[in-house]
């Protein structure tokens, strides 16, 4: 909710365009897991995810009141950046521990974790949007509910992990240590390729969240449709994902990651062609199922990939690609919004994207048999 779609109307509201400025404001909070994601892994692996959890739920309760304090854009990229501490270590730790407890199946458990995680951002734009509406576009109002939601989430992660347990230090094997895990990943050209996949697919996805907005507003389309419009896609990616999962576990990564990195990027090129809200909104739930396709088989398949290094170290190194990806999109799109370009040369770039990565990705995978998931060799 302090994301999409209040986010970018709040940094209009504080003066900064669609530009580069604007596409700062979005990506600020993807650069904490550049920073922390692969070490907070690591750390985990050895001292169990327990204290990073405790790490991150304290962000999850203490950022969301500061987004009372700002005044102008660049306070709301600190705010910002401060904020993305807190999913840039969950979200490592958080897989890490699922694959821990599940490596047979590690890509449905995923998704169903991810679609369980997406199902509050589901909800969120609709909320979010409710109380803009309810209010006349009162952001301080929003950012109270996102903080009951912060310290919610504290006291969660603090029961859980009061009454479970915490089963990290088993998943090192013996004699193996940091520097061997992440050069065993570093080196392997297939991790690389997957990793560059998933990294392309959240670049394109944290501008999209974005630039769909920015986007919807200089056309004059209403709140209410703006809301559908994001609303929409990440409701798909509740349904679709723990499905995909499940079939990805089933029949094999490959065929879900190059079918869903095609589906995006068409539907990412048509963008600037259509006005219309209801398409805008039929083109968000495609980009949703293309989103699902990819990302609930890319994390499985670096796994399956990664058999010599611990599952905190491998998520760390992924996240922290992934974050990469999402950092550089608002960016780089901003960058070509702000230019002659405008708009088509936005959706346009991301669309690219997806599909070079798509092409890479079926050079590199498609019809190598040494490449099916673990399970499905034995």
């Amino acid at each position: 909710m302090s994301k999409n779609p209040v986010l970018p109307m709040l940094s209009k509201s504080l003066g900064a365009d669609a530009g580069l400025i604007g596409g700062l404001v979005i990506a600020a909070s993807t650069i904490p897991g550049i920073l922390v994601s692969l070490p907070a892994g690591s750390l985990s692996d050895i001292f169990g995810r327990k204290k990073v959890m405790y790490v991150s739920a304290f962000v999850f309760a203490s950022a969301p009141f500061l987004y009372l304090l700002i005044s102008n854009p660049w306070e709301l990229i600190a705010v910002r950046f401060y904020h993305g501490f807190a999913t840039a270590l969950f979200a490592t730790v958080a897989n890490a521990a699922i694959i821990d407890n599940f490596p047979d199946e590690k890509a449905s458990r995923m998704s169903f974790y991810s679609s369980a995680t997406i199902v509050g951002r589901g909800l969120a734009p609709f909320l979010g949007g409710a109380i803009l509406l309810l209010t006349n576009s009162n952001y301080n109002d929003v950012y109270w509910v996102v903080g009951f939601a912060g310290v919610s989430a504290l006291f969660a992660i603090v029961m859980v992990y009061h009454s479970g347990r915490d089963i990290a230090k088993k998943s090192i094997k013996k004699g193996s240590t940091i520097r061997h895990q992440l050069r065993s990943i570093v080196t392997n050209r297939r991790v690389l390729v997957a990793s560059s996949v998933e990294a392309a697919q959240y670049l394109t996805f944290g501008a999209f969240e974005a630039f769909i907005v920015f986007y919807a507003l200089d056309r004059d389309i209403s709140t209410f449709f703006i809301t559908l419009i994001t609303g929409s896609q990440l409701l798909t990616v509740i349904f679709a994902k723990p499905i995909l999962g499940k079939m990805s576990d089933e029949y094999g990564r490959n065929q879900f990651i190059v079918a869903g990195t095609l589906i995006g990027g068409i539907v990412l090129l048509a963008v600037p062609f259509t006005e219309d809200p209801l398409v805008l909104i039929v083109i968000s739930i495609l980009y949703g199922i293309g989103y699902s396709a990819v990302t609930s088989s890319t994390v499985a398949l670096v796994s399956d990939l990664c058999t010599e290094s611990a599952s905190g170290s491998t998520m760390g190194f992924l996240n922290t690609v992934m974050d990469i990806g999402q950092a550089v999109g608002p960016i780089a799109t901003g960058a070509l919004v702000g230019t002659a370009l405008g708009y088509t040369g936005g959706f346009w770039f991301m669309g690219i994207v997806l599909l070079a990565a798509s092409m890479v990705f079926s050079i590199v995978f498609v019809h190598r048999q040494d490449c099916m998931p673990m399970e499905m060799k034995s």
